[in-house]
């Protein structure tokens, strides 16, 4: 199998940025799209003359596909993923892969029986930042992690059937599960509703991984500035991940703190602090969608488990179950049914 026939359902907000990717990669035929709206069936028309135009996703079960890719709102994705695989084909389905872990568990079944591939779009999975953030992290170069802090920021997108939660959320726990290869303990979570009443639309998480770890995630459609930053704080060196900036995406601060050897006298109770140079390595950058769909071909070529496979997608979801539990109990810290 050198090319893989692919259909993409759902040409709204991220359909036309994974059309593009697959429409371009040579190891894939892009064949169908299907939206349930015509003025976006119309623009996809506009771009890719001569392909396969559907408002109903179903019609494409008799276009001979291989793969299909899922870019729909997540109150459908179960619907719409367990159809295309109870139908024999290979599935990428857009983050969260459901809104409960038992649906999850379903499509993974599913999946397995049928020998065929699950994989979610954890798109920052594939950046290259982010790995070279992993391999400072696996090289010890931080030395022992005292905790982690992501803040994802911006004003909008407003969506009334999701929250903050489920929207942003995904993307740093998956960067958090990838770069600590680890599953937490335990969540806690408190947010607001501030603009439509039930729908959170600010939230904090807290957290707790094996070995004393903590990681903070802020998520927020309600900031007046764009942020998508991951900080690693060591107890060698600090190291931020910027996804705003064009140049120097990862910054190694040499700064630290260290406690003093045991002293008789306040007088003589220092700390020592370290504050030595900034290192911006150069990292090849490609673009990560292209390299998570291109990704996708290649697990289903190869017959390989996805980085971001449906057990992967899964992990997420329990997280975020868990923080919702935590979200209406006043910020009690839910353990996580691993």
């Amino acid at each position: 199998m050198d090319s893989i026939r692919v259909g993409i359902i759902g040409y709204g907000y991220w359909g036309p940025n994974l059309t593009r990717n697959f429409y371009e990669l040579p190891s894939s035929q892009l064949v169908a799209i299907a939206d349930l709206r015509d003025d976006q069936l119309k623009r996809a028309k506009s771009r890719y003359p001569g392909i396969v135009l559907t408002k109903d996703y179903q019609e494409l079960f008799k276009a001979n596909l291989d793969a299909v890719v899922i870019s729909t709102p997540p109150k459908t994705h179960f619907k719409v993923a367990k159809d295309c695989l109870l139908h024999d084909l290979n599935v990428l389905v857009e983050k969260p892969l459901t809104l409960n872990s038992r649906d999850g568990e379903e499509l993974i079944q599913i999946a397995d029986d049928r020998r065929l591939t699950l994989m979610v779009g954890h798109t920052f999975e594939y950046n290259s930042a982010v790995a070279a953030m992993k391999k400072y992290i696996e090289r010890k170069e931080l030395g022992d992690l005292y905790y982690i802090d992501t803040a994802r920021l911006n004003l909008g997108l407003f969506q009334r059937d999701s929250n903050v939660l489920w929207d942003l959320a995904p993307h740093d726990i998956s960067i958090l599960l990838y770069l600590l290869d680890e599953n937490p303990i335990s969540v806690s979570a408190q947010g607001m509703p501030c603009v439509i009443p039930g729908v959170y639309d600010v939230a904090y998480l807290s957290l707790i991984f094996p070995h004393n770890l903590t990681a903070y995630v802020h998520v927020s459609w309600l900031d007046p500035c764009k942020v998508r930053r991951v900080t690693v704080v060591g107890s060698k060196k600090m190291a931020v991940y910027n996804d705003m900036d064009t140049e120097g995406k990862i910054k190694i601060y040499d700064k630290g703190i260290d406690a003093p050897d045991y002293t008789n006298g306040f007088g003589e109770f220092e700390y020592n602090y370290r504050s030595g140079d900034i290192n911006m390595p150069n990292i090849h950058f490609t673009e990560p969608l292209l390299q998570e769909c291109q990704h996708f071909l290649d697990s289903i070529i190869n017959h390989t488990e996805p980085q971001s496979s449906g057990r992967n997608g899964l992990r997420v979801v329990k997280i975020l179950e868990a923080a919702q539990r935590s979200l209406t109990k006043s910020a009690t810290h839910e353990l996580i049914p691993w």
